[in-house]
């Protein structure tokens, strides 16, 4: 059982970079509204694992901030993609439905 849970904690972090740019791409948003929802979809991820992808994907010229005042504590960072971000989350779409398709015909194969 235990390797069966490495290799689904593996698949997630596999995909984590492409969920998070979708969360984005729906508008800007607040990390912790970020970690909600991969938490709702069961990927689980805490902040010290978001934070440094959140930092990597803007180092790499994928996301912009925004901060913005709060009213219940200090000013929060807002979360948007850039230009750079939506061509790469179009590329990792193609990516995504190749691999769904090549998942579904090796389910399907029949043995001779």
């Amino acid at each position: 059982m235990m390797i069966a849970e490495n290799t689904q904690t593996q698949m997630r972090k596999g995909i984590l970079e492409y969920c998070v740019l979708l969360i984005i791409s729906r508008g800007e948003i607040y990390a912790s509204d970020i970690i909600a929802e991969l938490k709702a979809a069961k990927l689980l991820v805490v902040e010290g694992t978001l934070y440094p992808l959140l930092t990597r994907l803007k180092n790499n010229g994928l996301l912009s901030y925004n901060w913005v005042e709060s009213t219940s504590g200090p000013p929060r960072k807002y979360y948007t993609l850039t230009p750079e971000g939506t061509a790469m989350l179009g590329q990792l779409d193609v990516t995504w439905l190749e691999l769904s398709f090549a998942i579904a015909q090796s389910k399907n194969q029949t043995n001779p």
